[in-house]
Protein backbone atom coordinates (compact mmCIF):
# COMPACT_ATOMS: atom_id res chain seq x y z
CA UNK A 1 0.00 0.00 0.00
CA UNK A 2 2.67 2.49 1.07
CA UNK A 3 4.53 1.48 -2.60
CA UNK A 4 1.24 2.33 -4.13
CA UNK A 5 1.06 5.59 -2.36
CA UNK A 6 4.44 6.73 -3.52
CA UNK A 7 4.06 6.26 -6.80
CA UNK A 8 0.18 7.83 -7.26
CA UNK A 9 1.12 10.66 -8.70
CA UNK A 10 2.57 9.35 -11.84
CA UNK A 11 -0.32 7.83 -13.92
CA UNK A 12 -2.55 11.00 -13.86
CA UNK A 13 0.46 13.66 -13.83
CA UNK A 14 1.65 11.52 -17.21
CA UNK A 15 -2.16 11.67 -18.57
CA UNK A 16 -3.00 15.60 -17.63
CA UNK A 17 0.82 16.40 -18.98
CA UNK A 18 0.85 14.10 -22.19
CA UNK A 19 -2.84 15.36 -23.02
CA UNK A 20 -1.34 19.04 -22.90
CA UNK A 21 1.79 18.37 -24.72
CA UNK A 22 -0.07 16.48 -27.42
CA UNK A 23 -2.27 19.59 -27.89
CA UNK A 24 0.80 21.43 -28.49
CA UNK A 25 1.90 19.00 -30.27
CA UNK A 26 -0.81 18.91 -32.75
CA UNK A 27 -1.19 23.00 -33.20
CA UNK A 28 2.41 23.47 -34.01
CA UNK A 29 2.22 20.48 -36.74
CA UNK A 30 -1.18 21.52 -38.11
CA UNK A 31 -0.60 25.91 -38.44
CA UNK A 32 3.45 25.64 -38.73
CA UNK A 33 4.65 29.14 -38.60
CA UNK A 34 7.93 30.52 -40.05
CA UNK A 35 10.58 30.29 -37.94
CA UNK A 36 12.13 33.38 -36.22
CA UNK A 37 15.66 34.85 -36.27
CA UNK A 38 16.50 32.82 -33.32
CA UNK A 39 14.76 29.54 -34.63
CA UNK A 40 16.53 29.26 -37.74
CA UNK A 41 19.59 29.91 -36.27
CA UNK A 42 19.27 27.35 -33.82
CA UNK A 43 18.52 24.96 -36.48
CA UNK A 44 21.86 26.33 -38.34
CA UNK A 45 23.98 25.27 -35.89
CA UNK A 46 23.12 21.95 -35.52
CA UNK A 47 24.14 21.59 -39.14
CA UNK A 48 27.30 22.39 -37.56
CA UNK A 49 27.82 20.32 -35.21
CA UNK A 50 30.50 21.97 -32.33
CA UNK A 51 30.82 22.48 -28.68
CA UNK A 52 30.00 26.29 -28.48
CA UNK A 53 28.37 28.80 -30.97
CA UNK A 54 28.26 32.51 -31.55
CA UNK A 55 25.67 33.84 -28.60
CA UNK A 56 24.78 30.58 -26.66
CA UNK A 57 26.50 26.83 -25.34
CA UNK A 58 25.73 24.70 -27.91
CA UNK A 59 23.20 21.67 -26.51
CA UNK A 60 20.38 23.76 -28.86
CA UNK A 61 21.98 23.10 -31.71
CA UNK A 62 22.94 19.20 -30.92
CA UNK A 63 19.08 18.78 -29.84
CA UNK A 64 17.78 20.34 -33.21
CA UNK A 65 20.39 18.35 -35.06
CA UNK A 66 19.06 14.62 -33.11
CA UNK A 67 14.90 15.82 -34.08
CA UNK A 68 15.41 17.12 -37.68
CA UNK A 69 17.27 13.80 -38.39
CA UNK A 70 13.98 11.90 -37.84
CA UNK A 71 12.07 14.05 -40.24
CA UNK A 72 12.40 16.35 -43.02
CA UNK A 73 14.14 20.43 -42.40
CA UNK A 74 11.14 22.09 -41.45
CA UNK A 75 9.72 24.15 -38.60
CA UNK A 76 7.63 21.71 -37.57
CA UNK A 77 10.88 19.16 -36.09
CA UNK A 78 12.82 22.04 -35.36
CA UNK A 79 10.42 23.10 -32.47
CA UNK A 80 9.33 19.57 -31.52
CA UNK A 81 11.84 19.43 -28.81
CA UNK A 82 10.30 22.74 -26.95
CA UNK A 83 6.64 20.78 -26.02
CA UNK A 84 7.95 17.43 -25.31
CA UNK A 85 10.87 19.19 -23.14
CA UNK A 86 8.23 21.07 -21.27
CA UNK A 87 6.18 18.38 -20.26
CA UNK A 88 9.60 16.02 -19.39
CA UNK A 89 10.07 18.97 -16.95
CA UNK A 90 6.95 18.81 -15.54
CA UNK A 91 7.23 15.25 -14.59
CA UNK A 92 10.70 15.71 -13.26
CA UNK A 93 9.21 18.81 -11.17
CA UNK A 94 7.00 16.23 -9.88
CA UNK A 95 9.31 13.44 -9.13
CA UNK A 96 10.96 16.81 -6.94
CA UNK A 97 7.66 17.48 -5.39
CA UNK A 98 7.47 14.32 -4.04
CA UNK A 99 10.95 13.54 -2.73
CA UNK A 100 9.94 16.49 -0.60
CA UNK A 101 6.33 16.41 0.04
CA UNK A 102 3.88 13.93 -1.28
CA UNK A 103 2.50 12.32 -3.88
CA UNK A 104 -0.58 15.15 -3.75
CA UNK A 105 1.69 18.01 -3.99
CA UNK A 106 3.58 15.71 -7.19
CA UNK A 107 0.79 15.95 -9.14
CA UNK A 108 -0.55 19.72 -8.50
CA UNK A 109 3.25 20.54 -9.38
CA UNK A 110 3.31 19.05 -12.65
CA UNK A 111 -0.12 20.49 -13.38
CA UNK A 112 1.10 24.20 -12.12
CA UNK A 113 4.21 23.55 -14.41
CA UNK A 114 2.84 23.07 -17.49
CA UNK A 115 0.31 25.16 -17.48
CA UNK A 116 2.67 28.42 -16.55
CA UNK A 117 2.06 31.25 -19.20
CA UNK A 118 6.66 31.00 -19.91
CA UNK A 119 5.75 27.18 -20.38
CA UNK A 120 2.65 27.91 -22.75
CA UNK A 121 5.09 30.34 -25.17
CA UNK A 122 7.63 28.50 -25.40
CA UNK A 123 6.11 25.22 -25.96
CA UNK A 124 5.38 27.23 -29.26
CA UNK A 125 9.09 27.69 -30.27
CA UNK A 126 12.64 26.55 -29.59
CA UNK A 127 14.66 28.57 -26.97
CA UNK A 128 17.59 27.73 -24.70
CA UNK A 129 15.68 28.25 -21.68
CA UNK A 130 13.64 25.25 -22.65
CA UNK A 131 16.07 22.75 -23.22
CA UNK A 132 17.81 23.46 -20.30
CA UNK A 133 14.96 23.49 -17.70
CA UNK A 134 15.02 19.56 -17.59
CA UNK A 135 18.41 19.43 -16.90
CA UNK A 136 18.38 21.68 -14.23
CA UNK A 137 15.26 19.73 -12.31
CA UNK A 138 17.15 16.66 -12.54
CA UNK A 139 20.61 17.93 -10.74
CA UNK A 140 18.31 19.54 -8.27
CA UNK A 141 16.69 16.32 -7.37
CA UNK A 142 19.51 14.29 -7.66
CA UNK A 143 20.95 16.90 -4.98
CA UNK A 144 18.18 15.54 -3.12
CA UNK A 145 18.49 11.98 -3.54
CA UNK A 146 22.44 12.19 -2.43
CA UNK A 147 20.87 12.83 1.00
CA UNK A 148 19.44 9.52 1.16
CA UNK A 149 21.73 7.00 -0.34
CA UNK A 150 25.54 6.61 -0.57
CA UNK A 151 28.26 5.74 -2.92
CA UNK A 152 28.95 8.11 -6.40
CA UNK A 153 25.41 7.75 -8.62
CA UNK A 154 23.19 10.54 -7.43
CA UNK A 155 26.05 13.12 -6.46
CA UNK A 156 27.58 12.21 -10.21
CA UNK A 157 24.18 12.33 -11.96
CA UNK A 158 23.65 16.18 -10.14
CA UNK A 159 26.76 17.24 -11.04
CA UNK A 160 26.68 16.77 -14.70
CA UNK A 161 22.59 17.58 -14.79
CA UNK A 162 24.11 20.78 -13.84
CA UNK A 163 26.94 20.72 -16.91
CA UNK A 164 24.47 19.72 -19.22
CA UNK A 165 21.98 22.41 -18.14
CA UNK A 166 25.13 24.82 -18.23
CA UNK A 167 25.96 23.83 -21.58
CA UNK A 168 21.66 24.38 -22.59
CA UNK A 169 22.13 28.00 -20.99
CA UNK A 170 24.35 29.94 -19.09
CA UNK A 171 22.39 31.19 -16.60
CA UNK A 172 21.93 27.34 -15.34
CA UNK A 173 25.28 29.14 -13.79
CA UNK A 174 23.27 30.75 -11.28
CA UNK A 175 22.47 27.65 -9.14
CA UNK A 176 26.13 26.91 -7.95
CA UNK A 177 25.95 30.65 -6.23
CA UNK A 178 22.34 29.65 -5.11
CA UNK A 179 23.61 26.12 -3.86
CA UNK A 180 26.06 27.94 -2.18
CA UNK A 181 23.45 29.78 -0.18
CA UNK A 182 21.51 27.15 0.44
CA UNK A 183 24.66 25.33 2.13
CA UNK A 184 25.44 28.64 4.23
CA UNK A 185 21.73 29.05 5.54
CA UNK A 186 19.84 25.46 5.23
CA UNK A 187 21.51 22.98 7.29
CA UNK A 188 19.24 20.62 7.28
CA UNK A 189 19.96 20.58 3.07
CA UNK A 190 23.91 20.26 3.45
CA UNK A 191 25.95 17.67 1.91
CA UNK A 192 29.33 16.03 3.35
CA UNK A 193 32.66 17.54 1.83
CA UNK A 194 33.14 14.42 -0.31
CA UNK A 195 29.46 14.47 -1.92
CA UNK A 196 30.35 18.37 -2.53
CA UNK A 197 33.55 17.37 -4.59
CA UNK A 198 31.99 14.74 -6.29
CA UNK A 199 29.48 17.18 -7.88
CA UNK A 200 31.97 20.30 -8.81
CA UNK A 201 33.86 17.69 -10.49
CA UNK A 202 31.13 15.83 -12.25
CA UNK A 203 29.84 19.37 -13.04
CA UNK A 204 33.28 20.92 -14.30
CA UNK A 205 33.59 17.98 -16.62
CA UNK A 206 30.56 18.01 -18.72
CA UNK A 207 30.77 21.98 -18.83
CA UNK A 208 34.42 21.85 -20.08
CA UNK A 209 33.76 21.34 -23.64
CA UNK A 210 32.50 24.57 -23.78
CA UNK A 211 34.82 26.29 -21.94
CA UNK A 212 37.60 25.13 -24.15
CA UNK A 213 35.44 25.68 -27.25
CA UNK A 214 35.47 29.37 -25.82
CA UNK A 215 39.68 29.56 -25.30
CA UNK A 216 39.77 28.06 -29.07
CA UNK A 217 37.40 31.34 -29.90
CA UNK A 218 38.14 34.13 -28.64
CA UNK A 219 35.17 34.16 -25.82
CA UNK A 220 32.94 34.38 -28.53
CA UNK A 221 29.87 33.31 -26.20
CA UNK A 222 31.24 34.92 -22.92
CA UNK A 223 31.93 38.15 -25.02
CA UNK A 224 28.37 37.87 -26.31
CA UNK A 225 26.85 37.74 -22.92
CA UNK A 226 28.83 40.61 -21.68
CA UNK A 227 27.00 42.58 -24.60
CA UNK A 228 23.67 41.49 -23.32
CA UNK A 229 25.01 42.44 -19.54
CA UNK A 230 26.11 46.02 -21.51
CA UNK A 231 26.87 47.98 -18.54
CA UNK A 232 29.97 45.35 -17.36
CA UNK A 233 31.96 46.97 -20.14
CA UNK A 234 31.77 50.69 -19.16
CA UNK A 235 30.32 51.08 -15.86
CA UNK A 236 30.77 54.58 -15.53
CA UNK A 237 29.56 55.70 -18.55
CA UNK A 238 26.98 52.39 -19.43
CA UNK A 239 25.43 52.02 -16.00
CA UNK A 240 22.28 53.76 -15.58
CA UNK A 241 19.78 54.13 -12.39
CA UNK A 242 16.35 53.32 -14.46
CA UNK A 243 13.14 52.70 -12.23
CA UNK A 244 11.16 52.23 -15.29
CA UNK A 245 13.55 49.67 -16.36
CA UNK A 246 13.20 47.81 -13.32
CA UNK A 247 8.94 48.60 -12.63
CA UNK A 248 8.46 47.07 -16.90
CA UNK A 249 10.68 43.70 -15.68
CA UNK A 250 9.11 43.25 -12.44
CA UNK A 251 5.90 44.04 -14.07
CA UNK A 252 6.72 41.44 -16.97
CA UNK A 253 7.09 38.18 -14.31
CA UNK A 254 3.18 38.81 -13.57
CA UNK A 255 2.76 37.35 -17.17
CA UNK A 256 5.93 35.05 -17.09
CA UNK A 257 5.03 33.07 -14.18
CA UNK A 258 1.27 33.92 -14.01
CA UNK A 259 -0.35 36.77 -11.82
CA UNK A 260 -1.43 34.65 -8.44
CA UNK A 261 1.85 32.70 -8.57
CA UNK A 262 4.30 35.70 -9.13
CA UNK A 263 2.22 37.67 -6.56
CA UNK A 264 2.43 34.68 -3.96
CA UNK A 265 6.12 33.90 -4.95
CA UNK A 266 6.65 37.71 -3.60
CA UNK A 267 4.60 37.42 -0.30
CA UNK A 268 6.30 34.18 0.45
CA UNK A 269 10.08 36.04 -0.29
CA UNK A 270 8.63 38.66 1.86
CA UNK A 271 7.22 36.60 5.18
CA UNK A 272 10.67 34.31 5.03
CA UNK A 273 12.79 37.79 5.74
CA UNK A 274 10.48 38.36 7.96
CA UNK A 275 9.91 35.44 10.03
CA UNK A 276 11.31 32.02 10.48
CA UNK A 277 9.83 29.39 8.21
CA UNK A 278 10.30 25.55 7.05
CA UNK A 279 13.81 24.71 6.05
CA UNK A 280 12.37 23.57 3.13
CA UNK A 281 11.13 27.07 1.79
CA UNK A 282 13.90 28.18 2.83
CA UNK A 283 15.93 26.63 0.91
CA UNK A 284 13.37 27.03 -2.60
CA UNK A 285 13.39 30.55 -1.81
CA UNK A 286 16.86 30.53 -1.66
CA UNK A 287 17.23 28.79 -5.27
CA UNK A 288 14.91 31.20 -6.70
CA UNK A 289 14.67 34.68 -4.96
CA UNK A 290 18.44 35.74 -5.52
CA UNK A 291 18.07 34.73 -9.71
CA UNK A 292 15.27 37.69 -9.58
CA UNK A 293 17.09 40.01 -7.52
CA UNK A 294 20.26 39.68 -10.08
CA UNK A 295 18.10 40.11 -13.20
CA UNK A 296 16.36 43.16 -11.11
CA UNK A 297 19.72 44.61 -10.37
CA UNK A 298 20.84 43.83 -14.46
CA UNK A 299 17.39 45.62 -15.65
CA UNK A 300 18.17 48.83 -13.11
CA UNK A 301 21.56 49.16 -14.41
CA UNK A 302 20.84 48.20 -18.14
CA UNK A 303 17.94 46.71 -19.53
CA UNK A 304 16.26 42.92 -18.74
CA UNK A 305 14.79 40.89 -20.91
CA UNK A 306 11.31 39.21 -19.65
CA UNK A 307 12.85 35.52 -19.83
CA UNK A 308 16.23 36.17 -18.06
CA UNK A 309 14.92 35.10 -14.60
CA UNK A 310 12.97 32.18 -15.79
CA UNK A 311 15.11 29.61 -14.10
CA UNK A 312 13.91 31.09 -11.24
CA UNK A 313 10.73 29.56 -11.81
CA UNK A 314 11.55 26.08 -11.31
CA UNK A 315 12.43 25.90 -7.27
CA UNK A 316 9.63 28.64 -7.40
CA UNK A 317 6.56 26.50 -9.14
CA UNK A 318 7.61 24.04 -6.37
CA UNK A 319 7.26 26.54 -3.91
CA UNK A 320 4.02 28.06 -4.70
CA UNK A 321 2.53 24.33 -5.55
CA UNK A 322 3.05 23.50 -1.79
CA UNK A 323 1.54 26.43 -0.14
CA UNK A 324 -1.43 26.30 -2.77
CA UNK A 325 -1.76 22.49 -1.21
CA UNK A 326 -3.80 24.30 1.54
CA UNK A 327 -5.39 27.38 -0.52
CA UNK A 328 -7.63 25.37 -2.89
CA UNK A 329 -9.90 28.18 -4.24
CA UNK A 330 -6.64 30.26 -4.72
CA UNK A 331 -4.80 27.67 -6.97
CA UNK A 332 -8.10 27.30 -8.64
CA UNK A 333 -7.89 30.95 -9.46
CA UNK A 334 -4.23 30.57 -10.66
CA UNK A 335 -5.07 27.63 -12.61
CA UNK A 336 -8.24 28.85 -14.30
CA UNK A 337 -6.01 32.24 -15.62
CA UNK A 338 -3.05 30.10 -16.53
CA UNK A 339 -5.19 27.68 -18.15
CA UNK A 340 -7.31 29.96 -20.06
CA UNK A 341 -3.86 31.36 -21.42
CA UNK A 342 -2.68 28.14 -22.65
CA UNK A 343 -5.83 27.67 -24.20
CA UNK A 344 -5.79 31.08 -25.64
CA UNK A 345 -2.13 30.30 -27.10
CA UNK A 346 -3.41 26.99 -28.55
CA UNK A 347 -5.76 28.61 -30.65
CA UNK A 348 -3.86 31.47 -31.85
CA UNK A 349 -0.88 29.33 -32.85
CA UNK A 350 -3.95 26.99 -34.85
CA UNK A 351 -5.08 30.94 -36.70
CA UNK A 352 -1.64 32.14 -37.20
CA UNK A 353 -2.54 33.59 -40.66
CA UNK A 354 -5.60 35.00 -40.36
CA UNK A 355 -6.10 35.97 -35.99
CA UNK A 356 -6.21 39.78 -35.52
CA UNK A 357 -7.31 42.38 -32.60
CA UNK A 358 -7.31 45.45 -35.41
CA UNK A 359 -8.21 43.43 -38.82
CA UNK A 360 -4.83 44.59 -39.87
CA UNK A 361 -1.69 42.86 -38.07
CA UNK A 362 -1.36 39.21 -37.03
CA UNK A 363 -1.56 38.61 -33.50
CA UNK A 364 1.62 35.38 -34.96
CA UNK A 365 2.76 38.16 -37.36
CA UNK A 366 6.50 37.70 -35.47
CA UNK A 367 6.30 33.95 -37.37
CA UNK A 368 4.92 35.22 -40.62
CA UNK A 369 6.42 36.93 -43.60
CA UNK A 370 9.91 35.26 -43.32
CA UNK A 371 9.95 32.46 -46.35
CA UNK A 372 7.62 34.55 -48.56
CA UNK A 373 10.56 37.50 -48.05
CA UNK A 374 13.39 34.64 -48.95
CA UNK A 375 11.73 33.35 -51.47
CA UNK A 376 11.40 36.66 -53.66
CA UNK A 377 15.05 37.37 -52.79
CA UNK A 378 16.26 34.02 -54.17
CA UNK A 379 14.05 34.76 -57.03
CA UNK A 380 16.14 38.37 -57.54
CA UNK A 381 19.08 36.98 -57.18
CA UNK A 382 18.60 34.94 -60.27
CA UNK A 383 21.64 32.61 -58.96
CA UNK A 384 23.77 35.21 -57.66
CA UNK A 385 25.36 34.75 -54.87
CA UNK A 386 23.45 36.60 -51.55
CA UNK A 387 24.78 38.94 -49.73
CA UNK A 388 23.06 40.77 -46.31
CA UNK A 389 24.26 42.34 -43.03
CA UNK A 390 20.52 41.70 -41.80
CA UNK A 391 19.97 39.26 -39.06
CA UNK A 392 16.91 38.17 -39.47
CA UNK A 393 17.40 38.41 -43.19
CA UNK A 394 20.73 36.21 -42.95
CA UNK A 395 19.06 33.77 -40.57
CA UNK A 396 15.32 32.25 -42.96
CA UNK A 397 17.99 32.45 -45.98
CA UNK A 398 20.51 30.26 -44.44
CA UNK A 399 17.37 28.09 -43.55
CA UNK A 400 15.97 27.71 -46.85
CA UNK A 401 18.41 27.85 -49.30
CA UNK A 402 19.38 24.47 -49.48
CA UNK A 403 22.31 23.45 -52.05
CA UNK A 404 20.75 25.72 -54.84
CA UNK A 405 21.73 29.23 -53.22
CA UNK A 406 25.24 30.65 -51.98
CA UNK A 407 24.03 32.94 -49.13
CA UNK A 408 27.10 34.95 -47.41
CA UNK A 409 27.32 37.84 -44.46
CA UNK A 410 28.81 40.74 -45.45
CA UNK A 411 31.97 41.18 -43.50
CA UNK A 412 31.84 43.39 -39.98
CA UNK A 413 34.65 45.57 -39.66
CA UNK A 414 35.95 45.01 -36.43
CA UNK A 415 34.70 41.91 -33.95
CA UNK A 416 31.74 39.54 -35.71
CA UNK A 417 28.49 41.39 -34.68
CA UNK A 418 26.45 37.97 -34.79
CA UNK A 419 26.92 34.27 -35.61
CA UNK A 420 26.73 34.83 -39.69
CA UNK A 421 29.36 37.13 -39.95
CA UNK A 422 31.96 35.31 -37.62
CA UNK A 423 31.33 31.97 -39.60
CA UNK A 424 29.75 33.14 -42.86
CA UNK A 425 31.62 36.20 -44.30
CA UNK A 426 31.77 36.83 -47.36
CA UNK A 427 35.46 35.86 -48.77
CA UNK A 428 35.28 37.64 -51.93
CA UNK A 429 36.24 36.28 -55.74
CA UNK A 430 32.68 36.55 -57.65
CA UNK A 431 31.95 38.92 -60.63
CA UNK A 432 28.46 40.04 -59.32
CA UNK A 433 26.86 39.80 -56.00
CA UNK A 434 22.87 40.45 -54.76
CA UNK A 435 23.29 42.25 -51.99
CA UNK A 436 19.86 42.66 -49.64
CA UNK A 437 19.75 46.15 -47.93
CA UNK A 438 17.06 47.92 -46.27
CA UNK A 439 16.00 50.91 -48.53
CA UNK A 440 17.18 53.90 -47.14
CA UNK A 441 20.65 52.46 -47.06
CA UNK A 442 23.11 53.71 -49.55
CA UNK A 443 26.60 51.45 -50.91
CA UNK A 444 30.01 51.73 -51.15
CA UNK A 445 29.91 51.11 -55.08
CA UNK A 446 27.57 51.68 -58.17
CA UNK A 447 24.93 49.16 -58.37
CA UNK A 448 21.67 48.00 -60.32
CA UNK A 449 18.56 47.55 -58.59
CA UNK A 450 17.00 43.74 -58.96
CA UNK A 451 14.25 44.27 -56.65
CA UNK A 452 12.06 46.83 -53.79
CA UNK A 453 9.60 44.88 -51.55
CA UNK A 454 8.00 46.60 -48.96
CA UNK A 455 6.00 43.77 -47.32
CA UNK A 456 1.97 44.49 -46.25
CA UNK A 457 2.01 41.67 -43.88
CA UNK A 458 4.04 39.62 -40.89
CA UNK A 459 7.62 40.13 -39.46
CA UNK A 460 9.05 42.26 -41.91
CA UNK A 461 5.24 44.38 -42.15
CA UNK A 462 6.10 48.34 -43.08
CA UNK A 463 9.72 47.85 -43.70
CA UNK A 464 11.40 48.37 -47.36
CA UNK A 465 14.38 46.53 -48.69
CA UNK A 466 16.02 46.30 -51.80
CA UNK A 467 17.98 43.55 -53.69
CA UNK A 468 20.77 45.06 -55.57
CA UNK A 469 23.42 43.72 -58.26
CA UNK A 470 26.56 44.91 -57.16
CA UNK A 471 30.58 44.28 -58.06
CA UNK A 472 31.94 41.50 -55.60
CA UNK A 473 35.07 43.70 -55.19
CA UNK A 474 32.55 45.87 -53.05
CA UNK A 475 32.11 43.21 -50.57
CA UNK A 476 35.65 41.98 -50.42
CA UNK A 477 37.73 41.65 -47.06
Amino acid sequence: MQSATKTSWVVPALLCVSAVTLARVYAIWARPTDLFVDEAQYWLWGQELAFGYYSKPPMIGWIIRIFTGLGPTDPFWVRLPAPLFHGATALLLAWVAKLIWDARTAFWAAITYITLPLVAVGSFLISTDTIMFPFLVLALGSYLKTHEATGFAWPLLAGVSLGIAALSKYAALYYIGCAVLVLLCVPSWRLRWPQIAMIFSAFLVAFSPNVLWNMANGFSTAEHTLDNVDWVRDPGERANFDIASLAEFVGSQFIVFGPVLFALLLWLAASGVLRRTAPVQNALLLLSIPILLVVCTQSILSEAYANWAVAAYLAGTLLVAAWLMDHPRLRIVSLCINGTFSLVLIFATLTADSLSLDGERKVMARYLGMNAMSEAIFAASNGLPILASNRDILANLFFLKGNDHQVYAIPSRGRAKHHYQLSFAYSGGDASVAVVRRSHSTLPCPADILLEITPTSGHYRGQSFTVYRAPGTCFDP
